[in-house]
């Protein structure tokens, strides 16, 4: 019996992901991207044998001296990349627009061409005098810096072929366009060429390369996720518009870690490194206020403190406010909710105003003490006391949990004139308090609840009296600490 030979039907591929569907789709079904699904010939190759470009060698005897890093003359640039600057990498800058990557970029590229090395910036954002005039400003005029304008690929190669540089620098890659593929620069087809060929000429050539990418209204990298898989390192240039500080932070890196930062100063003079961010996020005062508390917060693995600023006022509203800046919402009204379940502290009908000073954006759960202490503080009218610093994640049973890197973070709070720390203790039967212990001359106490530590600093529910009661009732009083 003849079977019947059926017509091949057209097969449709995501061009993000590489999922599959025998009809088309406005939606692709695996990575969720719109517009991505489009049909494709899948023609039946056979592969065979090829010649290779150089024999497999066993991985001992594999040199790494091409590989090795130099430094970009910028040292927090260097902090984050793992040493600096590796020969043939492809480095991919994120960042929202006016945040400063043109800036911090032809920065770099001025300090390697300063110490002598050659280097080309492609610009298909800006005309080559208006870089100038940025050069000009910034003071990165220099003779092995060469500047070129273009927004097709074919002639950012041909550049590369006549300047021969160390160092290439696009900005930024979905303004560059290839010439014989459909759609517009910016698109998944161009971004992926255009990408894929700059890495292409890294590899080949060992030439460092800095691709600047858009990023979409959600702070995701615009363009193909493939984009970042091609890459070797990927990294995020961050900040507060209404703030000059800048951070770098690392979300890809195959020469170095990726839990640092690095910290610059954005200012009409160009940027500059900031090796000590920490007070920018303090504000000085000479005498302590109510809602107000400090937080020792890791940034990668560099320390740094940021105060937290509360309000809390009776809300003429049946659903009060909850505004926050600098903070995550919902790990303030988290927080909110522990403090008048384990508190008693009435929250349920006031406005909650909660900030951080200096543009600061604290993400980590090791702030949730210095929140709270901050809120029953602006709630109670009393202060938290001079000098005092507060770390702990907060569960929703009230209990403190340990944070990492303690001992970093108290050495910095120390040497920033802190006197006083609570950090999370180890649950036992008995008083959920301890002696205080002496760390770099900082008293540090160990309490393992919200109420324990509300009720060292005078800030626990109910009247004032009871209160008073507490804390001349025996039990460890952070105001009288004087060791």
């Amino acid at each position: 019996m003849a079977t019947k030979k059926t017509a091949a039907r057209p097969a449709y591929r995501c061009s993000e992901c590489g999922w599959e569907t025998a009809k088309w789709v406005g939606r692709c079904g695996e990575c969720q991207a719109w517009g991505s699904v489009a049909e494709s010939a899948a023609p039946q190759l056979r592969a065979s044998a090829s010649p290779v470009t150089a024999a497999a060698v066993p991985i001992g005897e594999v040199s790494v001296e091409e590989s090795s890093s130099r430094g970009s003359g910028v040292p927090e640039l260097d902090r984050v990349l793992g040493g600096g600057l590796v020969p043939g990498a492809a480095i991919l800058l994120a960042g929202e627009p006016g945040v400063g990557k043109s800036t911090l970029l032809l920065e770099v590229a001025a300090q390697t061409a300063r110490a002598r090395h050659r280097v080309l910036y492609v610009t298909g954002e800006e005309s080559a005098s208006q870089v100038r005039l940025r050069a000009d400003r910034t003071g990165a005029v220099q003779d092995e810096l060469y500047l070129a304008a273009e927004t097709d690929l074919g002639a950012v190669l041909t550049h590369i072929e006549q300047v021969r540089p160390t160092l290439l620098v696009v900005d930024s890659v979905q303004t560059i366009g290839a010439s014989g593929l459909d759609g517009v620069p910016g698109g998944v087809t161009q971004v992926k060429e255009v990408a894929a060929a700059l890495i292409r000429v890294a590899k080949t050539r060992n030439i460092t390369t800095v691709m600047v990418g858009h990023v979409t209204k959600d702070g995701a990298i615009a363009g193909p996720r493939v984009l970042e898989h091609l890459v070797d390192v990927v990294l995020h240039f961050e900040g507060d518009r209404n703030s000059r500080f800048r951070m770098v932070r690392a979300m890809k890196n195959r020469f170095g870690p990726v839990d640092e930062v690095g910290c610059f100063d954005l200012g009409p003079d160009g940027i500059s490194a900031v090796t000590d961010p920490t007070g920018l996020f303090i504000e000085h005062q000479t005498a302590p206020v109510p809602g107000t508390c400090v937080a020792v917060t890791m940034e990668g693995r560099r320390p740094m403190l940021a105060e937290v600023q509360a309000l809390v006022t009776p809300s003429p509203m049946d659903r009060p406010r909850r505004t926050t800046s600098g903070l995550d919402s919902s790990r303030v009204a988290m927080v909110l909710a522990i403090l008048q379940q384990h508190g008693r502290l009435p929250l349920h009908t006031c406005d909650v105003f909660a900030s951080t000073v200096g543009g600061a954006r604290l993400q980590e759960p090791a702030s949730d003490l210095a929140l709270a202490i901050a809120i029953a503080s602006a709630v109670q009218g009393v202060t938290a006391g001079a000098g005092v610093v507060a770390m702990g994640e907060l569960g929703l049973a009230g209990e403190l949990r340990k944070v990492r890197d303690l001992p970093q973070r108290l050495a910095e709070a120390a040497r920033l004139g802190f006197t006083k720390a609570l950090v999370p203790g180890q649950r036992a039967s008995g008083p959920h308090t301890t002696r205080p212990r002496t760390v770099d001359g900082m008293s540090v106490i160990e309490v393992t609840d919200i109420g324990s530590a509300l009720r060292l600093l005078r800030l626990s529910g109910g009247d004032r009296a009871d209160r008073a009661a507490r804390s001349s009732g025996g039990r460890p009083d952070l105001h009288a600490v004087d060791e």
